[in-house]
């Protein structure tokens, strides 16, 4: 029979590996946001672009976040306590709403100077400093983003995946200041410089809005996606035993998981085989979903009628 000692050693080592991976995500993220923060305020000091200082502005607000999302993830890894037993994973979606709306504010900062720019045009200078260092820029963001797709991949981490999809970002950012430190430098135009910035800040509109969506659906226990609900169902059905199952729920909280049903057996055994049969289930269900917590309740087949939106 499956221990909770069991049980607990297969939470453990999961959730252990999921930590150390986003401590290293975490800490990497602000490491390399400073050191952009760096190159880019002398890239602007040089070139006086509008588009410079848009990725400049986004740096910024990437260190702010990387140290925000420093804190949550570590506020979310904290376990559970007598005020707080489910653990405190909602630390970190909540660290995502924090994140999208820095990125929305600096966007709409980018687009009020990109129009005064537009209104007084002014040409930018040293467009090789300004190119040199946005492909320095790239190279050191994507390193970032591949360690930083790792960690979402084992992790699922809403803050890490917010933080890669806003390194892709970063790259198209950096890629557009290049464009048009080439363009306003080989067309003569002042206008283009702002223009790109004002692209620029859409594309940060648009990762905050995604950052958003995926952090509030945590916050409020989304449902799994029916792929999974369905895998749930399929593995607790193919115990021999069981009839059927209904209620089942279940949401996410950073990297912890919740999922908990009702389990259908003939309701002629006697309660320690049904127990044994639940224990059985919920090994087989922390094989496949291992930072899982578990909540099986037994019912016996047939002694009540189901309502047929608690079997979907």
């Amino acid at each position: 029979m499956v221990t909770g000692a069991d049980k607990q050693l297969i939470r453990n080592t999961d959730k252990n590996k999921k930590e150390k991976l986003l401590k290293l995500a975490t800490n990497a993220s602000v490491i390399v946001a400073i050191i952009l923060v760096i190159i880019k305020s002398i890239a602007w000091a040089k070139t006086g672009s509008v588009a410079m200082l848009a990725s400049l502005l986004d740096s910024m607000l990437d260190t702010a976040a990387a140290l925000i999302n420093w804190y949550f993830i570590r506020s979310a890894l904290r376990p559970a306590d007598r005020e707080h037993r489910f653990g405190h994973g909602k630390a970190e979606p909540i660290g995502g709403i924090f994140q999208a709306m820095l990125i929305g504010g600096s966007a709409l900062f980018l687009i009020a100077e990109s129009v005064r720019r537009l209104i007084t045009p002014q040409f930018p200078e040293n467009s090789d400093w300004g190119i040199a260092i946005m492909l320095l820029s790239s190279a050191i963001v994507a390193v970032l983003v591949v360690i930083q797709r790792y960690v979402v991949k084992r992790t699922g981490s809403v803050i890490v995946a917010g933080d890669a999809l806003h390194g892709f970002g970063d790259i198209a950012i950096n890629l557009g200041v290049i464009l048009a430190l080439l363009l306003s430098t080989q067309l003569n135009s002042a206008l283009i410089d702002p223009i790109i910035a004002i692209v620029l800040a859409c594309v940060l509109i648009f990762g905050a809005w995604r950052l958003g969506k995926v952090a509030i659906a945590q916050l409020m226990d989304t449902e799994f996606s029916p792929q999974q609900r369905q895998q749930i169902r399929a593995i607790a059905k193919q115990h021999p035993q069981v009839n059927d199952i209904h209620d089942l729920r279940t949401r996410r909280a950073g990297i912890s998981e919740f999922i908990q049903f009702h389990l259908e057996m003939d309701g002629e055994i006697n309660l320690k085989q049904a127990h044994a049969i639940a224990d059985t289930i919920e090994q087989n269900i922390l094989q496949q979903f291992p930072n899982s917590e578990v909540l099986i309740h037994q019912d016996p087949f047939g002694v009540e009628e189901v309502d047929p939106f608690l079997r979907d």
